[in-house]
Formats: structure tokens, C-alpha cells, sequence
């Protein structure tokens, strides 16, 4: 089992609506949205199984001596003492071949969410393995991120952290003007439009290479 800590909007939010159905899943439920599409289904079948969210907490498998419901309870703490990140706009964009949801312009807010979580999951994750590193393929990783990834089991975090929501797994050059276009009609509603970030969700594999579920969602500011 794997628990990661991210953020996706409540279930009923018409972008968590537009998201499932383009991927095809609702990580809420675990139900397909819509039906097969060969068109489509290939372009987003990695997303489709991690689910609709921005990485806050990277899978983590879960330390000897704590479980599941530890580490819910500790995410519950966490967002109990957290405030709202209001993100002024997000915009479809291209980051290298995928293409995903992103703040117009950083903020150090998210940054400060990002920290904050990196430090209070840390004791709740198990060491990383030899597959788990080669995974990671840390030769083609800066020095900073093989120093993360040694440090705290993933390498985009800190300096390396950019908040995104992932539409797509990568996208052969050819195809990428057309995935665009449909993008944004489909997420046309949402591209320039504001974003909340208030509350956190453990998100939960519960074995490898399951599609992840929303085991819980704690909103800000709740004890």
C-alpha cells in the first residue's frame, strides 16, 4: 500500500466534474465517467489512475510501526492548522510533453503548503528501495533533485516543487497542437478562473499499480 497527500477540489466542484470526465475516472468513487475512447484513453491513462489532484505529498509507502489510520489522523492535524491559498488564476499549459492545470503566476503559499507537508509526512515514510530509486531514474536527475530524492524519497520538492493538476501523460509532438485545442475547450471554463486550495486528501494505492482512491478529504482550518 501507498498513501500520498494531495489536493483535488470536493467532489461536487464542476472542475473535479470536467477533470473525471475527461479522464474517464472519478478517484472519488473509483467509477468510470464516461466510455472507452481510443482516442483519448491513451493519452491519459496514467493521470486517469492516479486521479485528478496537484502532488503535495508524493506516494509514500507507509513506515513500520504506523499505518493508515495514522497517517490520516496526522493529515487531519495538519489541515486543521492550515489557511487557504487562493491561487488568482490557473491556465491550461505545457510542461514538456504533458499538459496540465497551473497557477498563472507562483506564489509562496503554495510553496509554504508543499514544505509544511513534506516535513510532517517524512516520519510516516519507509525508506525507499533499489527498484523504488531506479524508478526514479536518478541519472537523468540534477544534483539538487538526486539530494531529494535521497532525502526525502522524491526529487521535485522544495526548490524543485511546481504546483500542477495533470491532464495528460506525454503527448507525441504531432498530436500536441489537437490535445491542446481539446483542452481547452473542455477546461475552457476554468482556464484564467481563480482556485482555492482548502483542503488536503490522502489519497491511497492500495496495491502496486492500483488506481489511487480518495480515502479522505480534511478541509483548513477544521480540528
Amino acid at each position: 500500500m501507498r498513501a500520498a497527500v494531495y489536493f483535488t477540489p470536493p467532489p461536487t466542484s464542476h472542475l473535479v466534474r470536467a477533470a473525471a470526465e475527461w479522464l474517464g475516472r472519478d478517484a472519488f468513487t473509483g467509477d468510470a465517467t464516461r466510455p472507452p475512447d481510443p482516442g483519448i484513453d491513451p493519452l491519459v491513462a496514467e493521470p486517469a489512475r492516479y486521479g485528478f489532484h496537484a502532488t503535495i505529498r508524493a506516494p509514500f509507502r507507509i513506515a513500520e510501526g504506523e499505518d493508515l489510520g495514522s497517517v490520516d489522523e496526522r493529515l487531519a492535524r495538519l489541515c486543521a492548522s492550515l489557511k487557504p491559498v487562493r491561487i488568482p488564476a490557473i491556465v491550461l499549459a505545457g510542461l514538456g510533453p504533458f499538459f496540465a492545470l497551473v497557477p498563472e503566476a507562483p506564489g509562496a503559499g503554495l510553496s509554504d503548503l508543499e514544505a509544511a507537508a513534506l516535513e510532517a509526512f517524512e516520519p510516516y515514510r519507509a525508506p525507499l528501495t533499489e527498484a523504488e530509486i531506479a524508478r526514479r531514474r536518478p541519472e537523468g536527475l540534477t544534483e539538487r533533485q538526486r539530494r531529494n530524492l535521497d532525502r526525502w524519497g522524491y526529487p521535485h520538492v522544495l526548490d524543485d516543487f511546481r504546483f500542477h493538476m495533470t491532464l495528460t501523460g506525454p503527448v507525441e509532438a504531432l498530436k500536441s497542437p489537437e490535445v491542446k485545442r481539446e483542452l481547452a475547450r473542455r477546461f475552457a471554463a476554468f482556464d484564467g478562473a481563480p482556485l482555492v486550495v482548502d483542503a488536503l486528501a490522502l489519497f491511497v494505492e492500495a496495491e502496486p499499480g492500483a488506481a489511487f482512491r480518495v480515502h479522505s478529504l480534511h478541509p483548513f482550518g477544521s480540528p
